[in-house]
């Protein structure tokens, strides 16, 4: 009786050499158990009332803003914009962006919310100061030795239940789901309307894929939710590798007159040119811009005011960037009609 109770007791021990011999497979096990199924196709959300989003606080709200100290974790040499992971004073991590973007990609990510369409929470901080700070490269430029930065773009981490799909199982303008949609045309629309030239998509992985898709868990199921990832080349000029720009809105006024350049047929007619042009704006119907303009035309004067000076903009920026985005949404309408 005693040896059969030795063997007994010995067998829970040997089970648990064996797991802790083939951690791999103990690994492989429970990321088998967490991995998200595949879930429905999602561009698009109704916004709700748009008129009363707050364009301050963006997709995530005032509440959640990035809020010092900051800690340094380690350098990001992604992209071709210096960026530097941080925590923030609530354990939050963000990804902090330096250089031509930051203001432009805070501010269109509001525009495009404020219209339904998914993005990255990202937020503008004039400065601030990183503890304990390692050794950079591309960022030193940007952040000083002792931790000090000025004008900053924070975008914050996913949500860890949420997978970004690898690159390669991403989505491109020409082959989704949407295809053909209302939401896509939309979604077309709004790069056009920002001057977001750098459109890149799967095709483009080499360069970097500026699109992507998000396994995002419900209570009642799993979402793949399709968004834009990087807004940086927006509120410029659009057009070729010398002539593009980012964040210039004497050059994005200059190209109003070329935004809608009529109608033909029932499709709208664009002046617009970036990454994937024709892909862009040979295919959007008049009924589509009446759909997005159910969203989009109703965003206030004050509400695109008051998103540009939580992007950072100066006093001229404001009313410059307010004053050339309402003539090119009335364009719109005009063709709308």
């Amino acid at each position: 009786m005693r040896k059969v109770q030795m063997i007994l007791l010995a067998v829970p021990v040997f089970f648990i050499a064996a797991s802790l011999l083939a951690p791999g497979r103990l690994l492989a096990v429970q990321k088998q158990k967490a991995e998200l199924p595949p879930g429905k196709p999602i561009l698009w959300k109704d916004p709700g009332q748009v008129e009363k989003l707050d364009l301050v606080g963006g997709s995530t709200g005032r509440a959640k803003a990035p809020k010092p100290p900051f800690t340094f974790v380690e350098e990001s040499m992604s992209g071709t914009n210096p960026k530097v992971r941080v925590t923030d004073a609530n354990g939050v991590r963000w990804t902090a962006k330096f250089g031509a973007e930051v203001n432009s990609e805070t501010f269109a990510t509001r525009l495009v919310w404020a219209t339904g369409y998914f993005v990255e929470p990202a937020y503008f901080v004039g400065s601030g100061k990183i503890e304990k700070m390692g050794e950079l490269t591309r960022a030193k430029k940007f952040v000083n030795s002792d931790g000090s930065f000025a004008d900053a773009r924070f975008e914050m981490q996913k949500d860890k239940d949420v997978k970004k799909l690898e690159e390669e199982e991403s989505w491109n303008w020409a082959q989704n789901p949407f295809n053909g949609s209302k939401e896509l045309n939309g979604l077309k629309v709004m790069l056009m309307l920002t001057s977001n030239w750098d459109n890149k998509d799967v095709r483009d992985v080499k360069r970097g894929s500026n699109t992507a898709i998000f396994r995002t868990p419900l209570k009642n199921g799993v979402e793949d939710r399709y968004l834009v990832t990087d807004w940086g080349g927006s509120m410029g000029k659009w057009g070729g590798f010398l002539s593009r720009e980012k964040w210039d809105c004497k050059g994005f006024n200059n190209q109003n007159k070329d935004f809608v350049k009529g109608v033909k047929g029932d499709l709208v007619q664009f002046g617009y040119s970036g990454q994937h042009t024709d892909t862009f704006k040979n295919d959007i119907r008049v009924s589509d811009v009446k759909w997005l303009l159910q969203y989009l035309g109703r965003i206030t004067d004050d509400q695109i005011r008051a998103g540009l000076q939580a992007s950072g903009a100066t006093s001229d920026e404001v009313e410059c960037f307010t004053v050339a985005l309402r003539d090119r949404i009335n364009q719109l309408k005009n063709v709308a009609r």
